[in-house]
């Protein structure tokens, strides 16, 4: 028997495909899925059963396997996302088209399956899911947990109430800025999403469950210790010129975002120019420049958690514990603030309960998220922790990466073509 023979063999198929069936059951870890194997069986052995019924035209049937496949892979392998802002520059851009693994942290068994394949929370303006059915979070074996310093795919925490008319907004943001039925009024009516059909957002993972985290003069510090300032993370300098702006060259050459650049002809100069630290010597020795002096916040009201005395802001954060599953917190009139969202709404206990005893024990691990473009991202700072069942993957390959301030074909970025490392 050659190996032509032998792989159109009915029992060799049958093994082959019933190998791999029961390997993805014992990943899944819910057995009842075994009797699938009589459907494997009878597509590749007995065949009594019509199965491919709609079958009258091969597109028909070509569109349906297509559906099926793609919507495999994205629950459990791999998922197209698009960097929508500037808040990850200059470590990945607007415009970059990744790649995000799920298989690195492990996927997430779908806790809201019923859903418009190819959309994640909204289709022609509506919801592209239902609710009817609802899992509780569970996900399978990954490679590893969550480090320190990964960039990190993730449902954002906040998504969970948007606003109809502005679901890309921040509900509680504005709700604390205008109020809440003046927003609703505006923007309204509301939405509540389940935790896994929010937005993504892609962030830095700067601190693990159980670390204490600072921020000064907007560096991270993680259990005393100064993080390691990673080659695309920005921060904001004030740049003072001779008296006039930089040639659009030189901004181009230095990889700058020209949409967050703002020449002061009173200064003369850049108030707020965000540099990394390779970008910032480049700047420093350019004859035009006469001085650059960071931006340093001394007042921002809407970091979290939102007053009650921490007076913290996005330059000077903390120290701030980052929650992990099983430890127990004092619950004060001074640590509810920070505590009151996880209990009340991430994991659904009795909030009154833990007000009453005066502690409370977390049953999950939490993050904390960092955009790298540290002076323009809403992140960790600005609405608090990342839960762990919000976790979504990690970004695999850049795919494509288009300059929406450009006409093709220098639009495109040939150079971030098959990116892995960011």
């Amino acid at each position: 028997m050659n190996l032509k023979e032998i792989t159109r063999n009915k029992w060799v198929k049958f093994s082959f495909w019933a190998l791999l069936y029961v390997l993805w059951v014992i990943w899944l870890g819910n057995y009842w899925w075994l009797f699938g194997l009589a459907v494997i069986f009878d597509l590749c052995v007995s065949k009594k059963v019509k199965w491919r019924f709609w079958k009258k035209d091969g597109w028909l049937d070509a569109i349906i396997f297509a559906v099926v496949v793609v919507t495999f892979i994205n629950i459990f392998f791999f998922q197209a996302f698009k960097i929508p802002s500037s808040s990850m520059e200059s470590s990945l851009y607007t415009g970059d088209h990744l790649f995000v693994s799920k298989l690195t942290y492990g996927p997430r068994v779908p806790q809201t399956p019923l859903t418009i394949p190819f959309t994640h929370n909204s289709i022609f303006g509506k919801e592209s899911y239902s609710k009817l059915i609802q899992n509780d979070y569970r996900r399978l074996k990954g490679f590893r947990n969550v480090k320190r310093g990964d960039i990190v795919v993730f449902n954002f925490p906040n998504g969970d109430t948007v606003l109809r008319r502005d679901p890309a907004a921040d509900y509680y943001m504005l709700s604390r800025i205008y109020g809440r039925e003046q927003i609703i009024e505006r923007l309204g009516p509301v939405t509540v999403r389940p935790a896994d059909k929010t937005d993504h957002y892609v962030k830095r993972c700067v601190a693990l469950p159980g670390d204490t985290l600072e921020v000064r003069d907007g560096l991270v510090w993680v259990n005393g210790e100064k993080q390691t300032v990673w080659p695309g993370i920005q921060l904001s300098y004030k740049v003072t010129t001779k008296g006039g702006a930089l040639n659009p060259k030189t901004i181009d050459k230095l990889g700058l975002n020209v949409k967050e650049l703002f020449y002061d002809s009173n200064l003369p100069g850049y108030p707020a120019m965000p540099l990394t630290a390779a970008m910032l010597e480049e700047v420093r020795a350019l004859p035009t420049v006469v001085d650059i002096v960071p931006n340093i916040d001394s007042e921002d009201t809407f970091v979290f958690p939102y007053g009650g005395g921490f007076g913290w802001t996005r330059d000077q954060y903390g120290p701030l514990c980052i929650p992990s599953k099983g430890a127990s917190v004092e619950i004060t009139a001074e640590t509810l603030p920070l505590y009151e969202r996880i209990i009340r709404d991430y994991e659904k206990s009795d909030l009154r309960k833990a007000i009453e005893e005066g502690t409370y024990t977390f049953e999950q691990d939490y993050y904390f998220m960092m955009g790298d473009n540290r002076h323009n991202s809403l992140d960790s700072r600005y609405w608090g922790f990342v839960p762990e069942d919000h976790v979504v993957g990690t970004p695999a390959v850049i795919w494509l990466s288009t300059d929406a301030g450009r006409k093709f074909p220098s639009n495109i970025r040939w150079n971030r073509f098959g990116k892995v490392k960011f």
